[in-house]
């Protein structure tokens, strides 16, 4: 079988990634990758199969268009989403949101435990600060089409874990909608058990297995022609 361009370039970045963000621990000597490295990878393996943007580009784009919104510049793009990065990194320093830079897409990474309770999809009242932090930066950068991606350990049934990932992907995707930023720019979609970044031989890789992630990527002037 022959590979697409697309997933022989999505498979030599991942590989490339993975050399690069491996750390050595000053104690053993042992070489691992980071946590966020791992989050990394898994985000940019489900952005490439999602086919970029869930929906699809051409789906998404006319509710852009619809709601009024514009694109960034070409020459803009970089520029905009290193402001971003850097506002959202200061914004969520000292909660356990981690931020990964994929070109000029941002993947936060945002363990399930500090925002649902077990076995729920309802955001927990002491996780909202932090998602407020999340929403007031999405919303000063309307610029961006936004991804919600919910994720589940392998505990329990592979229905039942499908349908949980998905109340909580919509669940956050509410909440940021509620809090400043347009609806039109965000979609969400669950993935269950089947993007683990840790194991789920552990409670600890469990714990990491639970989370959301929210994709941010730049709407070009390309994605939306002029009126």
């Amino acid at each position: 079988m022959k590979l697409s361009s697309k997933l022989v370039a999505a498979v030599s970045a991942l590989s490339l990634v993975s050399v690069a963000a491996c750390t050595t621990d000053p104690e053993t000597g042992e070489r691992r990758m980071s946590k966020t490295a791992i989050g990394g990878l898994g985000g940019a393996l489900g952005g490439y199969l999602l086919g970029d943007l869930v929906g699809g580009r051409r789906d998404r784009t006319e509710k852009i268009i619809g709601a009024g919104l514009g694109g960034i510049a070409g020459a803009g793009v970089g520029a905009y989403m290193d402001k971003q990065e850097r506002e959202m990194r200061e914004r969520t320093r000292g909660t356990d949101v981690q931020v990964t830079r994929q070109g000029d897409d941002l993947l936060l990474n945002i363990p399930s435990g500090i925002n649902f309770a077990y076995n729920s999809a309802n955001v927990q009242p002491q996780f909202r600060g932090t998602l407020d932090k999340v929403a007031s930066v999405l919303a000063d950068y309307p610029q961006t089409y936004i991804d919600v991606y919910g994720h589940t350990d392998s505990t329990g049934s592979d229905s039942y874990n499908q349908d949980l990932s998905e109340r909580r992907a919509t669940s956050v995707a509410d909440y940021l909608s509620s809090h400043g930023v347009q609806a039109a720019r965000i979609a969400t979609r669950g993935f269950g058990e089947t993007q683990p970044i840790e194991t789920n031989d552990t409670e600890q890789g469990r714990a990491a297995n639970r989370r959301v992630e929210i994709k941010v990527v730049p709407i070009s002037q390309n994605d939306v022609p002029p009126r």
